[in-house]
């Protein structure tokens, strides 16, 4: 009687000291970034903000749409990521599954023979083998637990996943658009400075220019041209990178927009909302790390505590000890076992230890996620703003290039004073204002994407 007290006050104080293994995992809002990410979840979701906006809607482009769908159904890494949330949830069930008993049958069966006897000693044994573990210090708990969380997990790298996918398909689009419009100019450029050099020559003819003036608006017509071969294996290779990533083979040649009016359906704010940076997939994966070395540190704390095991085995069999009994009878066993770890060679202590250095680890990591998202954003605010700005200055720079090569080409026609060489400065220049202008509106756009992207658009 007194040792059943013994045991009862044991098993409560085990119980009472025990009783952290059982809570549920909260965010730790003594942590700034973790308070405000909290408090960001925790406001009403603006459906009409850019975060939540759909990739359909930011990208309106019908081709590039249609890029888009085939790699979200056909790129591997897309495919790959489903898996491992496949996988998660395989583990989650197995977890859950772990509250029932194991259940197992093992017929087994024998005869036996002596001297030159028949061989008419049979035995036999069908016996059902039952085992339970009963989950009094939380250990199936917090492993059940962990892998909701490691599911969790695996769900917004599948979005981080697609919303990669989404702007990288889109990046490499808006790079084949401006490739091709740069081709286009400088084809259109070298015709145009190919025409100039015959007037050079007609000119040269009527002594209205020298021979240095042929020569050297004929190199620069040459220059051009050898500019050329260039952009087009730059758009080989960007046909060949936007294969890659719709998973389809290489060399196809990809139709793009001509139409340069890109722009995202909503306004950019100047700050950086943390809702913005709480929407993001890894952002969340992150903090579900944070709950997931949570629940390791409590399994190896319930490393600590006993495990309490109860064994059935029951059936039917024709061997009862030493006595073989036809027909047979059913026979049913019934055990249960506490094991509690003593000495473990240090093993439940390290791995305690290993489990809190984790912890730290994915606070730390949550960390450093949120304020990369937050200077992602912040860059690409700022690219945005100011290739938009630029822009507009490389467009007035380029009108009046444009009425500068039409002057110049008149003056030397008509003022002796003009030399050939105004004609070549001012045409150069407009073409290099014309194709800085559309780098800088190809980093426009690229900031769009990417400020899509960095926002954990999409969806």
């Amino acid at each position: 009687m007194k040792l059943s007290r013994y045991i009862a006050v044991a098993v409560l104080s085990l119980l009472m000291t025990s009783c952290g293994i059982y809570k549920k995992y909260e965010m730790p809002i003594e942590n700034s970034y973790v308070n405000q990410y909290a408090e960001a979840m925790a406001q009403q979701v603006d459906s009409t903000s850019l975060p939540c906006l759909g990739w359909e809607q930011v990208f309106t482009d019908p081709l590039l749409q249609d890029y888009i769908r085939r790699a979200l159904a056909q790129n591997t890494d897309i495919d790959n990521a489903v898996q491992n949330v496949r996988i998660a949830q395989a583990q989650l069930q197995g977890a859950k599954l772990s509250y029932f008993p194991s259940v197992a049958l093992s017929p087994n069966g024998g005869a036996a023979k002596y001297g030159s006897g028949k061989m008419d000693t049979w035995t036999y044994t069908i016996p059902m083998s039952i085992q339970w573990e009963i989950d009094v210090f939380g250990k199936i708990l917090n492993r059940k637990r962990g892998a909701r969380i490691t599911l969790e997990q695996m769900q917004e790298y599948q979005a981080a996943t697609r919303s990669q996918i989404i702007s990288a398909v889109a990046n490499v689009y808006y790079s084949l658009v401006l490739m091709k419009q740069q081709l286009a100019l400088t084809e259109r450029t070298s015709e145009i400075w190919k025409d100039q050099v015959e007037s050079m020559k007609l000119m040269k003819e009527a002594a209205m220019v020298n021979e240095a003036a042929v020569v050297q608006s004929t190199a620069n017509y040459w220059s051009i041209m050898s500019s050329i071969p260039d952009i087009r294996q730059g758009i080989h290779e960007l046909n060949n990178s936007l294969a890659l990533l719709l998973h389809e083979p290489a060399a196809t040649e990809y139709s793009v927009t001509d139409n340069l009016d890109f722009e995202l359906p909503v306004s950019i704010e100047n700050g950086v909302p943390m809702y913005y940076l709480a929407a993001r997939p890894d952002v969340r994966a992150a903090e579900r790390g944070i709950a997931a070395a949570f629940y390791s540190v409590n399994l190896a704390r319930a490393a600590f505590y006993p495990s309490l095991m109860i064994s059935s085995n029951g059936g039917f069999t024709n061997l009862l000890g030493s006595i073989v009994k036809n027909p047979g009878e059913f026979f049913i066993q019934l055990a249960g076992q506490l094991t509690a770890p003593l000495f473990s060679r240090g093993q439940n202590i390290a791995n305690l230890k290993v489990a809190k250095a984790n912890q730290q680890v994915a606070m730390n990591n949550f960390e450093n996620t949120v304020l990369s998202a937050s200077a992602d954003v912040s860059d690409a605010l700022s690219q945005y703003r100011n290739n938009h700005e630029k822009r507009e200055y490389l467009l007035k720079q380029i009108n009046n290039l444009e009425k500068s090569v039409e002057y110049t080409q008149e003056l030397l026609t008509l003022d002796p004073k003009t030399t050939y060489l105004e004609v070549l400065t001012a045409q150069s220049s407009l073409l290099n204002a014309q194709l800085a202008s559309l780098n800088c509106w190809h980093s426009k756009v690229a900031a769009c994407i990417t400020l899509y992207q960095a926002v954990g658009g999409g969806r």
